[in-house]
Order: structure tokens, then sequence, then C-alpha cells
């Protein structure tokens, strides 16, 4: 396996190439978890790996539960499947926990005040009461915790995601809500701590390889003790391969097959094409910074791209390191298509 055949992989588990999955859940479910601290565009990366979903039939997703947004890797805000919440948090949570300390001791997020802030959030929330989170803050506030407000709020709330309390709720016009687990989620059977770990090294490596150790440490945030007994327990589902004396691992049931080509994407900043990997970022054109919505053609990137709306269409504007062919023009073209048909208004190509 070479550096050309990895990317191709990639890209079709991922499901940006080969057949898109049914619908936005099987998509974030696939790729474990999805980075969504920028939702709007968040959106667009679940919605364009899978089949005929437009912006509303994302949001939708959102809306009913389906899909939740929570911290739960790294840590900053992912979209998780509804039912594999409580099962992921359970791996995930202790290490973000550990990763938030710092800022926990600056705002006075310690644990005789989250002893207060839990069970005052459940009650405040509970019966559907869905709140933003100014007005979760001055619940807390009437309670009588002390200065629930911005920073201090933000850590305190987060605690209580990581703690399986909390979760997004409906979107109420442009602002998000906050709901209980409990009541937003479905009951789940439970997983032991190992099988939970086993199933998130298979979902990474199989919605995200061939990738390596360290790629996936960047992503799930566990140690590497950690990591090594999930490959152990994964066992026979995960396969490894070198490549200039690089380990990769992937899903053996994995087969290549050829990638038309060529084939381009319009994706985000945030995209788990661009942020799930670290040392091996590097295979699909990405240094060390990010890109602010990226353009790749089959999988390398070539430049970005800025949308800017006014009222019947979206402008894409194209910042190109490369010369392209008629037929690379063409996929480019074909790729904001997609985009066009997602957002439900033209878009014009400058």
């Amino acid at each position: 396996m070479d550096e050309r055949e990895i990317v191709e992989r990639r890209l079709r588990n991922q499901r940006l190439t080969g057949e898109p999955l049914a619908d936005p859940v099987a998509v974030v479910r696939r790729l474990g978890a999805v980075q969504a601290q920028e939702y709007a565009v968040a959106k667009w990366s679940v919605a364009q790996r899978s089949s005929g979903v437009d912006e509303a039939a994302m949001q939708a997703a959102v809306d009913s539960g389906r899909i939740v947004r929570v911290h739960a890797l790294r840590p900053t805000w992912h979209f998780v499947a509804a039912e594999d919440l409580v099962w992921l948090q359970a791996v995930t949570a202790p290490r973000v926990h550990q990763l938030n300390a710092y800022y926990y001791r600056q705002l006075g997020v310690d644990e005789a005040t989250t002893a207060q802030t839990r069970p005052l959030i459940q009650d405040i929330l509970g019966g559907g009461n869905h709140l933003t989170r100014p007005e979760l803050g001055r619940a807390l506030a009437a309670a009588g915790i002390a200065d629930p407000t911005g920073n201090r709020l933000a850590y305190l709330v987060i605690d209580a995601e990581l703690e399986g309390i909390v979760c997004n709720g409906p979107m109420r016009g442009k602002q998000h809500t906050y709901a209980l687990v409990s009541e937003r989620v479905p009951a789940t059977p439970g997983r032991s701590a190992d099988d939970g770990l086993a199933e998130l090294t298979r979902r990474y490596f199989t919605g995200h390889g061939p990738a390596t150790v360290k790629d996936f440490a960047w992503w799930s945030s566990l140690p590497a003790a950690r990591i090594r007994r999930g490959l152990d327990l994964a066992g026979a589902d995960l396969s490894s391969v070198t490549c200039d004396g690089t380990t990769y691992w992937y899903a053996p049931a994995d087969e290549s097959s050829p990638v038309p080509s060529p084939q381009a994407h319009a994706l985000q900043v945030y995209d788990e094409y661009v942020v799930a990997y670290s040392e091996s970022r590097r295979l699909a054109g990405f240094g060390a910074n990010l890109v602010v919505h990226p353009l790749i053609l089959d999988g390398r990137l070539i430049g970005s791209w800025r949308r800017t709306a006014s009222a019947k269409q979206l402008t894409a504007s194209l910042s190109l390191t490369v010369s392209l062919t008629g037929r690379q023009r063409a996929a480019v073209d074909e790729a904001f298509q997609r985009y066009a048909a997602y957002a439900g208004v033209p878009v014009v190509l400058a």
C-alpha cells in the first residue's frame, strides 16, 4: 500500500467517494464522532457523506435528537449518534476532564461546585425545559451559584455534558438549547469499559483508516496505553500495513477499489478528512496550520473557497494553488453543485 492508495481508501472509508450512506445518523455512527463546534458547516460535512440530504433534513436529524451535539473528544463539540452517546462518553470523558483540569482550576469549577450544579441543572432542565446557555446561567444564579457567566458557565455546562447529564436540545430560531440526556437519548444496553474502548477503536480506523496510532491519539484524546489496549481488543477486526516506515491501521474488510478521477470536494476547516489526523495529515497536502474551507481534488489540497451569501444565490470565491484541466474544473463545478443542492440555492463560482 502506497500513499496514493492510503488517500484513496480514506476518501472511500469517510464516504467522500463511493456509495454515500443512507442518512446523517449513519454517517455520524460510522465515523464515531464528527467535530462540530462550527455548527453550520459541520452539518454540511455530515450531509455531503449521505444520500440526498439537504440542510433542512440535516437540521431535522439534530432537532429530533437522533444526532446529539456534545463535548466528547479533545475537548470540543462533536456530533454523536444518540445511541452511541453513553458508551462513547464513558470511554472518553475521564480523559477530557483531565484535559480540562487547568480551566476548571482557573474558573473555580471544583468538586464542591459541581456537586451543586449537576443536580441543579437536572432540576432546571427537567420536564423538557430546554434553555439557552444564558437562560441556564440565570437559572443557576437564581439558585445561588456564584457567577454562572462567560467561561465559568461554559465549563460548568461542559462538566455536566461529560457526566452524561446534558446535551443539545432543539434549535430555538438561531439559538442552541440544552436538554437532559435522560429525556432526549433513548436508553441503550450498556457496554463494558473494554467493549466501549474496542468499539471506539474500530469505529475510528474503519471510518478514517488507514491511519496511525498518533492520528487516533490526537482524534480521541486517549493516552498511548489505552490505544494499545484498544488495538489489542479490536484484534482481527483491524489490520496494519507499513508505508515509508510508518504503520497504518485499517479495517481488513476495506478492499481497495479504483476511485474515479478527477473528483473534487468542498470541505470546511474542521472536516473529519482534515482534523481526524495529526502526523499523517500531510498525505492530503495539509500542513500544521488548518486551511479555512479547503478544496481538495482526488484527496489532495488544491486551494480554498470562501462563501458569500446574497438574497438569491451563494458565491464561492476560489483561491487555487494549481492550474486545472478542463476535466478537473468540471469536477470542481460538480462539487459546488452538490453544495447548492444541500443549501437549496444556486452557487456561482468566482
